[in-house]
């Protein structure tokens, strides 16, 4: 009888394979993840593509870009249409150009609870097109602070966005606003300019804004719209800061506005910019601009680039190379 030698690994050699798979391991993850991150980055510029393009149908439809709406304390109302009676912000006012009528239309011909029960709906439906996904998913986020809305009640979960408009490159004013409808509807250009200590934005979205296209004297395509806005880190699903505290269907506040008088920022944590425009993603971060365009804006791009991109009627020149 032959004997038959079994051949086989030994031990070196065995090692020698694991070390040489976990160096592939090592230099494809990397590769996976880098892919990933930039699909969801492509996500994220597509969403802002959405929104731009939504925001321009509701200049086409009413003449003016969606109204920013009465504050902080106030969601939208269906039955006081599109012009700056409604108290509800941008995120509402697009709705129906997104495809989203049923959900603007809650609460329409009701009154009282019915009323309520229907806008607290409309609070707690998230809506995927307005989160980044690179940085939070589309789901209920803790009314930490328990605010109630006019003229609804104070739901226990809210839906947030990852979006601004652009308010402008002065600065930010205000966020308080009249505490009832009658009391809003009876106030004078003046007086509702003292929630706003006197001063006026320069931007396209802003408290009772009714902006048409033809005043954007800089330029559709030389001029923010909508972008990504700053958040802390350590606060992405915690509703604790006063920039994340709201839900994304509010009238004029932080949460949904942001401006240019400073440069935007990579989101990092411990670090608080409430009014800045920022992002997750690294080296970068999408800018809607008025035409419907969305660019990537440096984070080192030239304050001074960035705060006349803000404006509607700076009367500056900018060389587009520079952002």
């Amino acid at each position: 009888m032959r004997r038959c030698k079994v051949s086989g690994f030994t031990l070196v050699e065995l090692l020698v394979v694991i070390t040489i798979i976990g160096i592939l391991i090592g230099l494809l993850l990397p590769a996976v993840q880098a892919a990933r991150e930039a699909a969801r980055r492509l996500q994220c510029r597509n969403n802002l593509k959405q929104l731009s393009l939504a925001m321009s149908s509701h200049e086409q439809a009413h003449g003016h870009f969606p109204t920013g709406g009465w504050g902080y304390h106030w969601v939208g109302l269906p039955d006081r249409g599109f012009t700056n009676r409604q108290p509800g912000g941008w995120g509402f006012n697009i709705l129906p150009y997104l495809e989203q009528e049923p959900l603007w239309a809650l609460g329409e011909g009701l009154s009282g609870s019915d009323r309520r029960t229907a806008l607290e709906q409309r609070l707690s439906t998230p809506l995927a097109l307005f989160n980044c996904p690179s940085r939070r998913r589309a789901i209920l986020y803790p009314n930490h602070k328990g605010y109630g809305y006019r003229p609804t009640g104070t739901p226990t979960g809210v839906a947030r966005g990852d979006y601004a408009a652009n308010l402008g490159s002065a600065g930010y004013w205000g966020g308080s606003s009249p505490s009832s409808l009658s009391a809003g509807d009876g106030l004078s250009e003046q007086q509702w300019l003292n929630y706003s200590n006197g001063n006026e934005h320069d931007g396209i979205i802003y408290r009772r804004s009714e902006l048409p296209a033809a005043l954007i004297r800089d330029g559709l395509s030389n001029t923010y719209l909508v972008g990504e806005r700053y958040l802390n880190p350590d606060h992405y699903h915690t509703g604790r800061p006063a920039d994340d505290d709201q839900n994304l269907y509010i009238g004029h506040d932080r949460d949904v506005l942001r401006g240019t008088w400073t440069r935007p920022l990579q989101d990092r944590p411990g670090v608080s910019r409430q009014l800045s425009f920022g992002s997750v993603h690294a080296g970068s971060l999408n800018m809607a601009m008025c035409d419907g365009s969305v660019r990537t804006i440096s984070y080192s791009i030239d304050p001074d680039v960035h705060r006349v991109l803000g404006a509607r009627d700076s009367g500056e020149v900018l060389d587009t190379g520079a952002f």
